[in-house]
């Protein structure tokens, strides 16, 4: 199974700062992956000409189920986290990430009926500060909604902000999640057109194997100011 992790920047290249949500698409439909967790995606906003991305994204890459978290509104529309998938989600929850009076964040929290069982998937974005970062991993660890589904094999992915690269060693290694992102020179997925930090990065835990890669060829370099993170695994 594929699962891709990409934040989008509201489908404005990184380099020539124009709209194109197409060369998005186009950057996931190359990497054929049965499970997308997407950030900073908008809905209704001007500078994406009031496209439901969400619903624009589900339809162009033909998930089966979606769900959506808007977390930064902005007058009528926003954005935020978008998780798509191919097979059904057997479970749908949202979670604020929000510290204080921080830029407001959050985690996608679903259950996913693959074929070889179900999956409990997190999409999730960070914040900038590590201490933030910090009690963002912890209160999502220890959060009720969390741990309804902790038993089951998880994969936690996303844009972490983690330039550090120390939230494995501070606060998941101790709950038995292996870092399959590591180490962070071969993931650098941040900037895209010269990509310097692994901000991109991907947990997991009862995941039997994970091959992970960062997409950087051809239109990757410029859809987003990220690349997108691939997680190849089987539980």
């Amino acid at each position: 199974m594929r699962l891709l992790s990409y934040n989008i920047h509201k489908g404005i290249g990184g380099t020539d700062r124009l709209y194109r949500i197409e060369r998005i698409v186009a950057v996931i439909e190359s990497q054929q992956p049965d499970i997308v967790c997407l950030q900073e995606v908008d809905r209704n906003v001007k500078r994406s000409r009031f496209h439901d991305q969400p619903h624009l994204l589900a339809e162009r890459l033909k998930a089966l189920d979606f769900c959506y978290q808007l977390n930064v509104h902005l007058k009528a529309g926003g954005y935020g986290n978008l998780v798509l998938s191919r097979w059904p989600l057997a479970a749908k929850h949202h979670i604020s990430l929000r510290l204080n009076s921080k830029k407001p964040r959050g985690a996608q929290l679903t259950v996913i009926e693959t074929p070889r069982g179900r999956l409990h998937l997190v999409n999730w974005h960070l914040g900038l500060a590590g201490g933030e970062r910090h009690w963002q991993a912890r209160h999502l660890l220890a959060h009720s909604l969390f741990k309804e589904n902790e038993g089951l094999p998880t994969l936690i992915a996303g844009d972490t902000n983690d330039w550090r690269n120390v939230l494995q060693r501070d606060v998941f290694a101790s709950h038995g999640f292996e870092h399959f992102s590591a180490p962070p020179h071969h993931f650098r997925s941040f900037p895209a057109y010269f990509p310097l930090g692994s901000l991109d990065k991907a947990f997991g835990r009862g995941i039997k194997s994970a091959h992970v890669k960062v997409a950087k060829g051809g239109l990757a370099r410029w859809a987003s100011d990220h690349l997108p993170l691939i997680v190849d695994f089987e539980i």
